[in-house]
């Protein structure tokens, strides 16, 4: 927000330079970034606040004055040209030649009273050149221009770089300038330090310049001077008889604030509020208009104007009726800014019978806006729920200054404050008439909140011990209630205009943070803790799955964090078309009342559509990836307050299995891409690092609506399903824009994680020599090599140390329907070197319970 220096001056007295005011405020935590200065000099910034360049304009205090322009005479040579008589503090007129169009309707009128008041810059002054394109510095010398003598200067905006305009010399009013004395200096005049203040969502109290005056007071001891809020001329009839108002929702709108002002003047505003609304980057528009805008800077309470005579139109001539509700289905608004919007059912708006009137605290329509004819205005100052606010900007995509200040926060009382500071503005800047009494719908009144203070906890937190009177001062500053409630803790009041401050434990928190910012932080000396060290306890959830993510990191993969927040159109692209998955698309959605985006609606089913986001982004700068990721799912359960919350591992591997080689360089087989069996010993190595059970963890075929049919395996952790694995749907992958094959599995963690091992089993190397035997047995088609294994395994015995599928054949001789499955098999005993009597026996009982459990042959046998 930019606060101008002079407009803080009117709240509060200010004895300290402005780089001093800008570090002081830094440090209490309304961060100046930037300072701009207008004809002042510029001092020493703190570190990190940005300034403008050094080479600024500075209004030399001797050179560029304030000049009293009293006769307009023709030049005698020039048709263009007029000569202007100045006074500019040195007791007697100088002549200027101007070329200025706006002080050609005085020309040759005789004397001007009053005099017409400018910028004077004298010889030898610097400015910039007008008539030179961007920023070209000039230094004034006499010249004679079209045979008249010139050594000075009436100037523009642009020549005293206050602006781009050149059209004519800044003509300044005499109700706009703090002193009509002709020769003071400029610089007292207009010169100005405009502070750009980067202001944290929790500090919505600073989103008026009262509101930094207000913290300019308390951190330098002034006293601050807010306006006379209560002081309104009404002389009309009773506003009750003019408008009325309704809340359908109080929780959305508590408080409705309105009057009335009659027989307005259109204008353009006096020129003292249209510079302070273009020093905060306002534009002027109307005198109406710019006192909303005016009181809203001012004081942080947003207004809106309604036309009255419209308003009226639209109840038939009769009592019009004010209504604040929720959109019903279908309902549009053209906004001021000329754009149709289509409304939820969330959003609050302002309405009458006839319809939707404006979008509530965010923006009004354009039926009812503030045109030059407009002679009766309805003034709105209400309060608004600042979290609808936020949602509704956010799905309209609009920001406003009035959005922004609510959607912070804003206590109801600012409401009537608001209301008859502009009300009364109005009336003197419009010419017009307040109707007596002010519409107050307020059915929902925000509590006084009152915080016990220990006087014990100030010293806790900050480190440092204050007494009572010191902290009592410095919230008394900040216009808290302070009273002792005994010797050792302080009863205070929060003042309303402090909606950050919570109750209880936290709420005397808050307050201590106060006291320590207002003291300074910078005062407070670094001290060594005193406390012991809560004792450390292990947390055996996470350590687990901080093993899973060392394995896999081990394993070649990297780790992603994504979003938990997704939309389910996001996700339904997992599901290939005309297939359905109850653990996606079958549960409800944990859905969030105030999105924070449109792309961030509901709390994710799957992690696996996150990891394809990923897998999708990064393919513009690499094929070959490696992902997983960690975290929690989240599904409704029915009944109960709180969702599901799962957590699962997702994988996904795609491009080229291997990364080239220096000696292969670009000649690596890029055809040799990741693909099911990849994956599936990621998973077998996770398992084998686990230190799991051999065979603990399965695969068996499987079909699922995300998965390539044939190329999709069910996980089973023993006899429990934990997910699937393959290689991805063509459709689904097209829907994520995929065109190389992904091979991908999403698996549920806490089953694979429950019953890990406390202590590793540690088995001493054995030292006796291995026998290696080949073994290769005939099975049907559809029997799982898996299924093979467990039984070689299991028949085994203790001999049996080593299984691995090395070979898988088909084709003559091995009969149709049947494949031949090679085994390498290392026996090997703790004690002795084995005999091959004992290693023919064991081999023999492996091809028995084959060829009982599984119907299989020995090959050759």
């Amino acid at each position: 927000m930019r606060v101008p220096l002079s407009w803080l001056k009117e709240y509060v007295t200010i004895t300290i330079s402005a780089e001093e005011l800008a570090e002081r405020l830094t440090l209490a935590g309304l961060e100046v970034k930037q300072l701009d200065y207008l004809g002042v000099p510029q001092g020493i910034a703190p570190e990190g606040i940005t300034v403008p360049p050094s080479d600024h304009l500075v209004w030399n205090p001797k050179k560029i004055v304030l000049g009293a322009i009293h006769e307009v005479k023709a030049h005698p040579n020039a048709d263009r040209l007029v000569l202007a008589l100045v006074d500019h503090g040195t007791g007697e007129l100088d002549q200027v030649v101007t070329g200025a169009p706006n002080l050609f309707p005085y020309k040759d009128k005789g004397k001007i009273d009053p005099p017409l008041y400018a910028p004077f810059a004298r010889e030898g002054a610097e400015v910039y050149d007008g008539h030179a394109e961007g920023r070209v510095r000039m230094v004034l010398k006499e010249k004679p221009l079209r045979g008249i003598p010139n050594k000075h200067m009436v100037c523009s905006a642009k020549e005293l770089g206050l602006g781009g305009d050149h059209e004519g010399i800044l003509l300044l009013d005499a109700d706009s300038i703090p002193t009509t004395a002709a020769g003071t200096p400029l610089v007292d005049v207009l010169g100005d330090v405009i502070f750009e203040i980067d202001l944290t969502p929790n500090l919505a109290r600073a989103y008026g310049i009262i509101g930094v005056a207000r913290e300019v007071a308390a951190l330098t001891g002034q006293t601050l001077r807010e306006p006379d809020y209560g002081r309104v001329v009404a002389t009309g009839g009773d506003i009750g008889e003019a408008i009325t108002v309704a809340i359908k929702d109080s929780y959305l709108n508590p408080r409705f604030c309105g009057m009335v002002i009659r027989s307005l003047q259109i204008k353009p505003s006096p020129q003292w509020l249209r510079r302070r609304l273009e020093a905060v980057g306002v534009r002027s528009i109307n005198n109406i208009v710019d006192v909303t805008n005016y009181v809203m800077f001012e004081t942080g309470q947003p207004l809106h104007a309604f036309d009255y005579d419209v308003l009226q139109q639209r109840a038939g001539g009769g009592i019009p009726a004010i209504i604040t509700r929720t959109a019903s289905p279908g309902e549009t608004l053209k906004t001021l800014d000329g754009v149709d919007r289509t409304l939820d059912e969330q959003t609050i708006l302002v309405c009458d019978a006839l319809g939707v009137l404006g979008l509530g605290g965010i923006m009004g329509g354009d039926e009812s806006e503030i045109k030059p004819d407009t002679r009766n205005v309805f003034l709105e100052a209400a309060n608004w729920n600042y979290i609808n606010v936020r949602r509704t900007m956010t799905v309209q995509k609009m920001s406003t200054e009035a959005g922004v200040r609510f959607s912070r926060g804003i206590h109801p009382a600012q409401s009537e404050r608001g209301v008859r500071r502009a009300a009364e503005m109005m009336r003197l800047l419009g010419d017009g008439e307040v109707l007596a009494g002010m519409i107050d719908v307020h059915p929902a009144p925000a509590p006084v909140i009152r915080v016990d203070l220990p006087l014990r906890e100030v010293e806790r937190l900050i480190g440092i011990s204050l007494s009572a009177g010191e902290i009592s001062g410095i919230l008394t500053r900040l216009q808290f209630t302070v009273e002792p409630l005994d010797e050792q803790t302080l009863r205070v009041t929060v003042p309303d205009h402090r909606v950050d401050i919570a109750t209880g434990v936290v709420g005397a928190a808050d307050i201590v943070e106060e006291v320590a910012r207002i003291y300074g932080y910078d005062r407070i000396p670094d001290t060594l803790i005193e406390d012991m060290l809560p004792p450390q306890a292990n947390n055996d959830e996470l350590t687990r799955e901080d093993r899973v993510r060392d394995l896999l990191a081990e394993a070649g993969l990297r780790e992603v964090i994504n979003y938990r927040l997704t939309t389910p159109e996001a996700e339904a692209r997992l599901i290939a078309p005309g297939e359905s998955a109850p653990e996606i698309n079958g549960a409800a959605y944990v859905r969030l009342a105030n999105p924070i985006s449109l792309d961030k609606t509901v709390l994710r089913h799957t992690l696996l559509n996150g990891v394809l986001e990923n897998i999708v982004r990064n393919a513009r700068h690499s094929v070959r990836q490696r992902l997983f990721e960690i975290g929690s799912v989240y599904r409704s359960l029915e009944g109960a307050a709180l969702p599901d919350e799962p957590r699962h591992l997702a994988l996904a591997l795609t491009g080229a299995r291997r990364v080239a080689t220096w000696q292969e360089g670009k000649d690596v087989d890029r055809a040799d891409v990741a693909g099911f069996f990849d994956l599936k010993g990621v998973l077998e190595a996770l398992v084998k690092g686990l230190r799991l059970p051999a065979g603990a963890l399965t695969f068996k075929r499987g079909e699922h609506p995300t998965f390539h049919p044939g190329r999709c395996a069910a996980v089973y952790l023993r006899e429990t399903l934990i997910g699937y694995a393959g290689e991805l749907h063509p459709l689904v992958a097209a829907a994520y824009d995929l065109e190389q094959t992904v091979a991908a599995a999403e698996l549920r963690l806490d089953p694979l994680i429950a019953d890990l091992p406390r202590v590793d089993r540690i088995t001493p190397i054995l030292t006796t020599p291995p026998v290696y035997q080949d073994i290769a047995l005939i099975v049907g088609e559809k029997t799982p090599a898996d299924d093979v294994e467990r039984v070689i395994l299991a028949a085994g015995g203790d001999l049996l140390r080593g299984v691995r599928l090395f070979d898988v054949y088909r084709g003559d001789p091995i009969p149709a329907g049947k494949k031949s499955l090679a085994y390498a098999l290392t026996f090997q005993a703790e004690d002795r070197t084995l005999t091959d009597g004992e290693v023919a026996k064991a081999q023999a009982k492996i091809v028995k319970a084959a060829e009982r459990e599984l119907g299989a042959a020995l090959r050759g046998g």
